[in-house]
């Protein structure tokens, strides 16, 4: 009976050891969220789109929006000076449907190599799509929209309010086709009109 209560005893407080360990790590990574700044976020999420843009071979044209924030939307939290962020970028190669997949495929061994978590799948021929989270706690996503342009966005968690920097890259020309935001220039990859093989 004694060591019966002595189990019963130690899985009570093993159990109730596991939920501080995990609200203490819940916590740090909050906590780290809300001392970033919207500047620091913004930066942040540069990073991650740059790498994940580099880490596509053969290589693509892409251009970028200006940031864009707000109010927070982690409804979760108190918005009070607080604020999220996200960057974008749009590709100006022309992926064509045939080897779509092959262009998502490449960006999710990407994010998971990096140790973000897929989160959402959008299987459509037309418009296909891949979400994913940051271990700090940016969400990602990879969309093919209207004529195959594919876009990348990464959006903050809640962070503290602050200015947010205009990018430095020059305004494009009204008379490039690439200010039309809409995919032009061809790739003898990713143009193809045949399957990866």
């Amino acid at each position: 009976m004694k060591f019966r209560l002595l189990i019963t005893v130690f899985a009570t407080l093993s159990l109730a050891g596991c939920s501080v360990t995990n609200n203490t790590a819940d916590t740090k990574t909050r906590s780290k969220q809300t001392r970033m700044d919207m500047q620091e976020a913004a930066d942040r999420a540069d990073e991650i789109l740059d790498a994940t843009m580099e880490a596509i071979k053969p290589s693509v044209k892409w251009d970028r929006n200006a940031p864009r924030s707000g109010p927070c939307t982690d409804f979760k939290n108190d918005s009070t000076g607080k604020g999220d962020v996200k960057q974008s970028r749009y590709v100006l190669t022309i992926i064509s449907p045939e080897r779509r997949g092959s262009f998502i495929g490449v960006v999710e061994r990407h994010w998971k190599k990096n140790g973000y978590k897929i989160t959402s799948v959008r299987n459509s021929e037309d418009m296909p799509a891949i979400f994913a989270s940051t271990p700090d706690g940016f969400g990602l996503a990879l969309k093919i929209g209207y004529k195959g342009q594919a876009f990348f966005d990464a959006s903050s968690p809640c962070v503290t309010e602050s200015k947010v920097a205009d990018p430095t890259t020059e305004t494009l020309d009204p008379d490039d086709p690439a200010s039309k935001g809409l995919p032009y220039l061809h790739s003898d990859f990713w143009s193809a009109a045949t399957p990866a093989s």
